[in-house]
């Protein structure tokens, strides 16, 4: 399970059979997370948007081994402005939408 802290950068992923224990913090974003999404197709990877105007996508593979200076994300991508929301499709899941003033775009992952 993911979720974000109200007015936070930092986006937590937690294992529900131990919630008082992060499994991996996502701390890339240089403002607050607005969004995040798992992949349709794959256990590891999650996307997260922001007041930063990025999308950030995760690889969350190596979340069990311990990664010097925490965890990278595997692609960004930067918009004109804040990020609101995003989806990442289901039907084709090397699409995510993102939604940023008063716009849709598109990415192909």
């Amino acid at each position: 399970m993911a979720t974000i802290i109200m007015d936070s950068a930092k986006v937590v992923v937690l294992d529900i059979r131990f919630p008082t224990l992060p499994v991996v913090e996502l701390q890339r974003h240089q403002a607050s997370v607005n969004a995040i999404a798992w992949a349709p197709h794959s256990l590891c990877h999650i996307c997260t948007a922001g007041d930063d105007s990025q999308a950030l996508i995760w690889d969350l593979s190596s979340m069990g081994q311990s990664v010097e200076g925490g965890l990278d994300p595997i692609l960004a991508c930067t918009t004109g402005a804040e990020i609101e929301q995003l989806l990442w499709s289901s039907s084709q899941p090397d699409l995510v939408a993102i939604a940023f003033a008063s716009k849709l775009q598109i990415l192909r992952v």
